[in-house]
């Protein structure tokens, strides 16, 4: 190994790993300032960036080129800001907050998901290999420390005179560009570095808030008929509006639902375009404007106050995890690693949700709900969401590379998705069909983020949300109540019907709306945001 070793002082050293990212991994930023400037004359501009990101990058690196801790330092941020490059460059990501709190909150499931020829083989020529050869560097220390800390301060010093210069020559042009695309700062990588510091700080070092109970006055009205309450909540995951059937889309996405009465509102926007955000903030009574993640954990959601309500609430999971928002309430994980006819070992078709759940009614007494968390549409690899048998739209996209896919295929393999959710939903509204004698039974469906399939160089989701297309942002939100449900809770449905055509709702709208359509009372609910208010008989 002594043989391979590669003499170099610091000072050329973060030269070298400075250059690296200003020209190589931070490659999508630049080609997005192409794209905005290319019907402009703005092209020396363009090109200043990689230098100017390089000598940015010499100042901040030289605080970490520090003996004993540079060496790893510099390998974890070359490897992870080689996937980070990968994910922009292919998906459009952006590894804001928001992001890195979605990526650490995930499961192996899903990082299994992205792995494929395309991206391992980005991430071994980008990361791996520049991460050996910094393992094999050797510091040269034969220098007078006096001198190796003066080279190093002329190194910075040049760095800092070159950005002055290049700011001076153009600042009109980047004053402009970022001032009208603001998201470009969330571009750079390695960014994904400060807000994982910043995502530990918070989740780690920081004190817990005293938790705050909620709606602990909370009551179930009684039932005009005196039958007890069935209800299923489907938490959607990926599904968006859009690509909804019930919505105006072009393709019958709903086929399985169609003759079963659904009630579809067609304007309904998210909280967040990420599952680790979205969910918390849809079942806590915080609205989309003031949500904080740690206040929302610090105290109780809808789930608890209709357990105040007496009312038994399950939470079944098939997406890797609840996000802490069935925290207070009986929970039951579908195992993925376990092969059986609804699961390969990795993840399970969200069919699963239904094969206990006769014996999950049985074991509850009195009013219940069930929470079923499907995994939906969850991509890249949408193909392995539902059943080959089942696969409606062809071509479709069977791998998980979907960049390399048509645009005409990922749509059909998304669709696909959409469709099996709704066969679903409807086999779960079968269920519920069977025990509208002994209860009175209803169904609401509701997504936690919508995708994007490539609009505007997008896929996935996670954009920031002041950046976010609408396909990340506007989801289904679907209520099957049937007469007798209806009847007995009060509740006008060609009333809920025009709302749903004509109204503009939101995750917002869920805490109180679940509890409204329930049937329970307490101070905690909000008439304005139970959409079923108005619609009382």
């Amino acid at each position: 190994m002594k043989n391979f070793r590669i003499n170099l002082t610091m000072t050329k050293f973060i030269l070298l790993y400075s250059l690296y990212f200003g020209f190589v991994l931070n490659i999508p930023i630049i080609s997005r300032l192409m794209d905005i400037t290319a019907d402009s004359n703005l092209g020396l501009f363009v090109y200043s960036a990689p230098l100017l990101l390089t000598c940015a990058f010499v100042v901040i690196f030289s605080l970490f080129a520090l003996p004993y801790f540079a060496k790893p330092f510099f390998i974890i941020v070359v490897i992870s800001s080689a996937a980070a490059c990968y994910a922009t460059l292919k998906y459009g990501v952006l590894f804001d907050y928001s992001m890195i709190e979605n990526v650490i909150e995930t499961n192996s499931g899903e990082v299994i998901s992205y792995v494929n020829l395309s991206s391992m083989s980005y991430l071994f020529f980008a990361g791996i290999v520049p991460a050996i050869l910094i393992a094999l560097v050797r510091f040269n220390t034969q220098e007078p420390l006096l001198t190796r800390i003066l080279k190093r301060i002329v190194l910075i010093v040049v760095a800092i005179v070159i950005s002055l210069l290049i700011t001076v020559c153009f600042y009109k042009d980047y004053a402009s560009v970022g001032r009208n695309n603001s998201y470009l700062n969330k571009m750079i990588v390695p960014a994904h570095i400060f807000n994982t510091f910043k995502y530990i700080k918070n989740e780690v070092f920081t004190e817990k808030l005293a938790y705050k109970p909620q709606g602990e006055d909370a009551m179930l009205s009684p039932a005009k008929n005196s039958k007890p309450t069935l209800m299923v909540l489907i938490v959607g995951e990926t599904a968006r509006s859009m690509n909804i059937g019930y919505n105006g889309y072009a393709r019958n996405t709903n086929p399985y639902t169609q003759d079963m009465g659904m009630i579809s509102f067609q304007d309904v926007s998210s909280c967040g375009t990420a599952t680790a955000l979205s969910l918390p903030c849809m079942f806590s009574n915080l609205n989309r404007s003031n949500y904080n993640k740690s206040r929302a954990n610090s105290q109780d959601d809808v789930l608890d106050v209709l357990k105040h309500a007496n009312v038994g609430v399950l939470w079944k999971d098939d997406d890797g995890g609840d996000k802490s928002v069935a925290k207070g309430v009986n929970l039951i994980s579908i195992d993925a690693n376990k092969k059986t006819d609804l699961c390969n070992g990795e993840s399970c078709y969200d069919e699963v949700l239904l094969k206990t759940f006769d014996d999950d009614v049985a074991k509850m007494p009195g009013n219940k709900l069930i929470a079923m968390h499907l995994i939906g549409s969850h991509g890249p690899t949408y193909f392995k969401r539902y059943p080959h048998q089942q696969e409606l739209f062809t071509p479709s996209c069977n791998k998980s590379d979907i960049e390399n896919c048509t645009d005409e295929e990922i749509v059909n393999v998304y669709d696909n998705t959409i469709a099996y959710t709704d066969y679903v939903i409807a086999e779960t509204i079968k269920k519920l069909q069977g025990y509208a004698k002994d209860y009175n039974v209803a169904l609401m469906y509701m997504s936690d983020h919508g995708e994007s399939l490539g609009e505007k160089g997008l896929y996935l989701h996670g954009t920031p949300y002041t950046f976010a297309p609408k396909e990340q942002t506007h989801v289904p939100l679907f209520m099957w109540l049937p007469q007798q449900y209806a009847d007995a809770k009060g509740i006008d449905k060609g009333c809920l019907m025009a709302k749903a055509k004509q109204g503009t709702f939101s995750h917002d709208n869920l805490f109180h709306t679940l509890l409204g359509l329930y049937g329970v009372d307490s101070n905690v609910i909000n008439p304005r945001l139970d959409i079923t208010a108005s619609c009382r008989l």
